[in-house]
This record gives structure tokens, sequence and C-alpha cells, in this order.
């Protein structure tokens, strides 16, 4: 073996991973162990990639930053070293090498649909990832279908899956504003997703928040530097990348042993929501 740890990191322009690639590194640094960082595209199979890196450049172990219950079932079997997953859960796969450290996106897409209910919303929009081969899009849009159901109210608009980014937030609010429908919020399954979408409503005349509501996921630093500051479900950064570290550590110099964690989310209030009366 090496000395080094394979970092996966799915998808090449997810702000959180960004983020989590430099605690990781921060963290390891002080112990000497070098990172080899990998970037596929959030479409490509990671468990695959991993599984010729690891032949490759022999790793003590690997962090995958993202992942998909499909890709790990099928192929993680060619990995025999430590692995961590990183905000994903991996409940339900039995591989002793395979541990998960995530937020409960489930919990968190509820929380945020609760919260714009709450605020008076009725006609809220969601724009998301695709749900049929994202594991964290399917597990945040039940969350969304949850709340709606415990409230008794229907989605507004169509569900549109696109990729996490600006570009895909801006194009996807657009779409939805075009149906006419007279939606007053929208909750989007990322920052970069929110920020595009806010800069849409813009477009189209309209103010966020007075007349339409947005809030997003994740809790990236850039949103709190928006106009408006965007109000967001944050995931614990510093945690998951040290928890998932001080894991696939412990993995690597201890017995091999499965274990899964789960990190709280907080929900952050800023400015990009604003009540409604309710009629």
């Amino acid at each position: 073996r090496g000395n080094t740890i394979l970092v996966i990191v799915k998808g090449t322009n997810n702000g959180l991973f960004s983020c989590m690639v430099e605690q990781i590194q921060a963290l390891l640094s002080v112990q000497n162990i070098p990172l080899i960082v990998d970037y596929i595209d959030e479409d490509d199979n990671e468990v695959r990639r991993a599984a010729q890196l690891c032949k490759e450049k022999k790793p003590l172990g690997v962090l995958f930053l993202g992942s998909t219950m499909a890709n790990l079932q099928l192929d993680f079997g060619a990995i025999t070293v430590p692995a961590v997953v990183l905000t994903n859960s991996v409940e339900g796969l039995e591989f002793p090498n395979l541990s998960f450290v995530s937020t409960d996106d489930r919990a968190a897409a509820f929380c945020a649909i609760e919260y714009l209910i709450k605020k008076g919303h009725r006609k809220i929009a969601v724009i998301g990832g695709d749900c049929s081969c994202s594991d964290t899009s399917r597990q945040r849009f039940s969350g969304c279908e949850d709340a709606f159901r415990l409230y008794n109210l229907h989605r507004c608009g169509p569900y549109i899956p696109s990729r996490y980014s600006y570009e895909a937030g801006y194009r996807v609010m657009k779409e939805i504003l075009n149906t006419g429908l007279s939606v007053t919020a929208v909750f989007t399954m990322s920052d970069v997703q929110a920020i595009g979408a806010i800069r849409a409503a813009l477009d189209k005349g309209l103010r966020v928040p007075e007349d339409i509501s947005v809030i997003g996921f994740d809790g990236l630093t850039v949103g709190g530097y928006c106009n408006p500051k965007l109000t967001t479900i944050l995931q614990q950064v510093d945690k998951l990348a040290e928890m998932g570290t001080e894991l696939l550590l412990h993995q690597i110099s201890g017995p091999i042993q499965a274990d899964r964690r789960i990190v709280p989310f907080v929900l952050t209030e800023r400015d990009s929501v604003q009540a409604r009366s309710i009629k």
C-alpha cells in the first residue's frame, strides 16, 4: 500500500464538495497524509473510477464525496480498502469496509417545505436533481412530498430534473415562471440552484422575497453574500469532513467495521423568504 488517501468528488461544480476537500486536506496535512483528489462528472460511475485508481495508486482508503446506492451495490465489491461516503446515506448496504457520514436529506427537505408552509405559502415549487439516478435528489424529493402530504397540499408547477448548478437553477426557474402559475415560494435542493433561481426571478421583474420567496440547501458561504441573503438548510461541512476523515483513519488503523453517522442540519433564516398572509 501507499500512504495516500483517495478522494472521489462526484460533480465538477459542487461548491459544498469544494469546501469539504479543503477541510479534509487541512485535517490530513497535520498527519502528513497526502491526498489524491479526483473530480468526475455527476453522471459518471464514481465506484468504478475509485476501483481503477485503487489498483493504480494503492491508497490506504477512499472518501466518496457523493455516491449512489446502485453504483455501490454493483461495483463496490472490487474495493478492498476502507471507504467512507460523505453526504449520502448507504443504509442497507452490508459491505464491512463501507461506512457513511451524512445529513438526513429527507428530514431536511421536509423541514424546508414545512418552514415555507408555516410562513403562509401554499403555492410552492421545487427545483432539484434527477431522482432516477441521484439518491440525494430522491431523498430530498421524498421529504418534500412528505411535507405536502402532511399539510394536504400539492407541489405547484412541474418538477423538472436538472443539474446542481447556477445555470440549471436559472433555466428551471424561468420555465416555472413561464407556466403562468402564481408560485409564491420555491425550494431548491442546492444553494447554487437557489442563486440561479433568484437571478431568473429578478430578470423576470419579480422581487425576492416580496413577490416570490426562495430557500436553498447546503449552507454555502456565498449564500450569505447574495442580495437578498439566502435562507437555506445548512449542512455542517466542518463536522461532515471531520467525522468522515476521523472515521476513515480509524478504519485504516484498526479493525474494519462499517459505521453509520448522521450530522444534524441547521435551518438558517436570512432574507430570501417572506411570510405571506393566509387567505
